[in-house]
């Protein structure tokens, strides 16, 4: 009957018999979700670093893909640049030839001419 009238006024005691103002089922349930929100907030936090890990990663990742997209980009243009020169150097060997040619054939026809 002392508790009935002490659980009224909102006192109540554990179970070690101490008076408490709280009641033991809600201090119990007060304890474990203080447990886990520790839990929950040493969750966030490890999460939180390996997010930060990830995103170092990724940011890593996009330099070495920016710094080999640069040199593919370079070694093209030299390719295209190599390519070009062969192709002058191409046009400037025929025009040689060309020439070469023309003067044999003025040779031959000079000497052909001075046979007759």
């Amino acid at each position: 009957m002392a508790k009935d009238i002490l659980g009224e006024a909102g006192l109540h005691f554990d179970e070690l018999n101490k008076l408490r103002v709280l009641d033991p089922e809600v201090a119990q349930q007060t304890t474990e979700l203080k447990e886990e929100c520790r839990l929950f907030v040493d969750k966030i936090a490890e999460f939180k670093k390996i997010v930060g890990n990830l995103i170092e990663l990724v940011d890593q990742l996009a330099k070495a893909t920016e710094n080999e997209k640069i040199k593919a980009i370079g070694a093209r243009n030299l390719l295209k640049s190599i390519a070009k020169q062969r192709e002058a150097q191409q046009q400037q060997l025929q025009a040689l030839i060309a020439e070469k040619k023309t003067q044999l054939e003025r040779h031959f026809m000079t000497q052909h001419h001075q046979c007759e």
